[in-house]
């Protein structure tokens, strides 16, 4: 047998042997709402330490593998986020809008119901209220992301071989829990779960299962309150979940507000955002790393926004301008529009000079109200730092794919975003 012979071979003998591999017992699985690649790279510059030439890489550089085809299952190529996670939780593509149901509106099972049948523990964390398009595209089937009530009213009766499905259970939502029709808290508790309404309880928590709402829809914005809430989370999240079941557990993080801000074209409202994903990221990998059973797989669901970094015709992008930002466009209107003194807290909140031309903007934003005086916020932070939107929605590009563990070699080049719940599925169900 020659080299080449033998080298093909050995390359024939990898390939089919592949399929046998044992399967990672842990799954974490971790979704970017809205955080196309101009939101990591962005990122970049934003956390580059300025006294060095070479922009220095972040966690997201470390573990890039692929990129995902986000288009839903009608005409618009564009997702929402509803069909954008049903995709990445079924393994199926659907209308926008939908929360786990095909086009037909059947029920698709999803890989955290997988593997609730497969014994495993399951859990999911957000910044969004828990019961929103994307954590409930695992967990509950409905025709409309808008049923929120009924969409939480799943959390307890969509049983899994007679089980609740989510054993684990952290992000916002008392409007959708606690009701006048049905205390979906008290139930839980019924059913023997731990529950804390509070960040600063989060610690309090130890013992699965267990469930913790911290706002009345979602959380606070990173920049305006708790800069590291995701990562709070995630710690506790993990360090509930570690040794807490040996058929492993299923773990699904959504960064749920990097779309939030991008909706709202808030360029240092996003980075924020992003620094807390990350930070989550970080710990999620050091899991790995202790517990090479375990596979960290990272995507989005779509962009947001259409972010642009360079603008204007100008090819420049001032992320010191966006690092002087102290909150989120609608926190600092708020303050404007309360404020005796408009220049000194234009200038303390927005880290910018209040010329005339601001000064007249302001002035008449302030007798429309709130509302008025974001616009004016956000497009005086975009045109200082070269940040440029092009709508207020989705967009159809391709996001990237993040992988780190046992299997990760399965997530690496294009793929459709189906593709990365069937590799999944097929890991839980082994």
């Amino acid at each position: 047998m020659n080299f080449k012979t033998s080298l093909l071979a050995s390359f024939v003998g990898l390939v089919f042997a592949a399929p046998t591999l044992a399967a990672p017992k842990n799954i974490i699985y971790m979704i970017g709402d809205g955080m196309g690649p101009a939101y990591t790279t962005g990122y970049r510059y934003f956390k580059d330490d300025p006294s060095t030439k070479v922009v220095d890489p972040t966690v997201f550089d470390a573990i890039l593998v692929g990129m995902a085809h986000t288009y839903p299952d009608d005409d618009t190529v564009v997702t929402d986020s509803a069909a954008g996670a049903t995709a990445l939780s079924t393994g199926t593509k659907s209308y926008n809008g939908a929360i786990a149901v095909d086009t037909h509106k059947e029920h698709l099972e999803t890989m955290l119901e997988v593997a609730k049948r497969k014994g495993k523990t399951t859990a999911l964390v957000a910044t969004s209220q828990i019961n929103h398009a994307t954590p409930a595209s695992f967990a509950s089937h409905n025709e409309s992301r808008r049923n929120y009530d009924d969409i939480a009213n799943d959390y307890i009766d969509n049983k899994i071989a007679g089980k609740l499905p989510v054993d684990l259970m952290l992000g916002g939502g008392t409007k959708y829990f606690i009701r006048e029709d049905r205390n979906l808290v008290n139930e839980f508790k019924d059913a023997g779960y731990q529950y804390v309404d509070a960040l600063s309880k989060l610690d309090t928590l130890n013992k699965i299962p267990a469930m913790g709402l911290f706002a009345e829809v979602g959380l606070p914005f990173a920049i305006d309150e708790e800069p590291q809430r995701l990562t709070k989370m995630t710690k506790t999240a993990l360090s509930l979940l570690e040794n807490q079941n040996d058929k492993g557990f299923f773990l699904m993080i959504e960064g749920s507000q990097i779309d939030w801000c991008g909706h709202a074209n808030d360029i240092a409202c996003a980075m924020h955002e992003m620094d807390d994903f990350a930070e989550s990221i970080k710990l999620a990998k050091a899991f790995v790393d202790n517990n090479p059973d375990t596979i960290l797989v990272i995507t989005a669901d779509h962009s947001t926004g259409g972010l642009t970094l360079g603008a204007n015709g100008q090819y420049r992008w001032e992320r010191d301008v966006i690092a002087k930002v102290k909150g989120s466009a609608g926190e600092i209107a708020k303050a404007l529009a309360k404020t005796k003194d408009v220049k000194a807290t234009w200038q303390d909140l927005t880290g910018l000079e209040y010329d005339s031309v601001t000064e007249l903007k302001v002035k008449e934003a302030r007798s429309q109200g709130p509302k008025a005086l974001s616009v004016v916020v956000k497009e005086a932070i975009s045109d200082a730092s070269f940040t440029g939107w092009t709508t207020g929605g989705h967009t159809a590009i391709d996001v990237q794919v993040f992988a780190h563990g046992k299997g990760k070699e399965a997530f690496i080049g294009s793929q459709n975003n189906t593709a990365i719940a069937d590799k999944l599925i097929g890991f839980i169900k082994k």
